[in-house]
């Protein structure tokens, strides 16, 4: 979205962060270690995924603040890695590379679909909002929209699936094949500012900070999708962890998810220090810190919540049905919110219902 090329996001750039001195060996593989992991002394590496956008704000300030390692403790090394869109991360968890990540509710849906509902829980949420539709400035009206070329991160990713249900709405169609009404051009974020000034599209449906990167490189938001949601509120981003993960180590994703808690309460209570971080944390990883100006921009358009607002994810699945990128799912099981509720209670903050 903005002035900020970030080129190398799509690539999976992997950042470790040893959380422990005492660690002079190599740290077991959490997922393979079925005998309980650090609950039994020894140590595990947590290989956490997330995104270096705006809208994964509680990963990148848990990690660049060290709340993550604090709340894991010794016997933990966290190795986290970055991806440029869901499907990729999923795939990750599927072949074994990661054990828990922050991602978005389609991914998550079809993580639970192609496993039958074995492969992965969801622990927490960690944001709201901070996706809009970023459109050049002589298209007014979705009917601007026919004949035109729109970006998305990943086909089937969660934006994907949102701009396809909006213009089946409106009476425009897609294909997969990027055909239709609309041209749905899949492409990763780090390329849309650049393909955008260029002229090979007109616009775009992403995350932050890449809608106000483009709104800063003229375009306008046409959607913002707060508003097609109850109360402007729709799950973005939520934790989720393999349940080979979880089993084997449970007190490892308790203390997972009391960082996520605690790195909320930061970027909430202490938005410019969190800014900052994100700036800094994503120029580590680019070789360029994300402008503040931009940060700043984008973050009223967010709200960072634990609660990860399944309901919102159980009416993404309906929409991706209804634009044919995936079967009808059984959501029994997906939803683990005991670490969670455990978490805030003892922050002595409300806990979450079950869906």
């Amino acid at each position: 979205m903005r002035s900020l090329p970030l080129r190398r996001i799509g690539n999976l750039a992997t950042v470790a962060i040893v959380a422990a001195a005492t660690l002079g060996t190599a740290a077991a593989c959490g997922g393979d270690d079925e005998s309980g992991g650090s609950a039994a002394g020894k140590p595990v590496t947590l290989r956490l995924g997330y995104f270096p956008n705006i809208t994964h704000a509680p990963a990148i300030v848990g990690v660049e603040k060290g709340i993550f390692a604090e709340k894991l403790g010794p016997n933990v090394t966290l190795e986290p890695k970055t991806f440029n869109a869901g499907p990729e991360a999923i795939e990750a968890v599927f072949s074994g590379a990661l054990d828990a990540t922050y991602i978005g509710p389609n991914p998550t849906v079809n993580a639970h679909s192609k496993s039958e509902g074995e492969a992965v829980r969801v622990v927490s949420g960690a944001a709201s909002g901070g996706v809009a539709l970023v459109v050049k400035p002589d298209i007014t009206s979705v009917e601007g929209l026919r004949g035109k070329k729109i970006a998305t991160p990943q086909l089937g990713n969660t934006q994907d699936v949102a701009i396809r249900y909006w213009l089946k709405e409106k009476g425009l169609t897609t294909t997969k094949e990027g055909g239709g009404d609309v041209s749905i051009v899949p492409q990763a974020n780090s390329q849309t500012l650049e393909t955008f000034r260029s002229g090979a599209i007109d616009g775009a449906w992403v995350p932050e900070p890449f809608v106000s990167q483009l709104v800063n490189a003229g375009g306008k938001v046409l959607v913002d999708e707060r508003d097609l949601w109850p109360g402007g509120k729709f799950v973005i981003t939520n934790l989720i962890v393999s349940t080979k993960f979880l089993k084997a180590h449970p007190d490892v994703v308790q203390n997972l998810v009391n960082g996520q808690v605690a790195a909320n309460d930061f970027v909430n209570k202490q938005p410019n220090q969190a800014q900052q971080a994100i700036s800094d944390h994503i120029g580590k990883i680019t070789g360029k810190p994300l402008d503040l100006k931009l940060i700043k921009q984008a973050w009223p358009t967010l709200q960072f919540l634990d609660d990860p607002i399944a309901s919102s994810l159980k009416t993404g699945l309906d929409h991706a049905v209804a634009v044919g990128l995936t079967q009808p799912v059984d959501l029994n099981g997906l939803y683990d919110l005991s670490f969670l509720n455990k978490a805030l209670k003892e922050q002595g903050e409300t806990e979450v219902p079950l869906p």
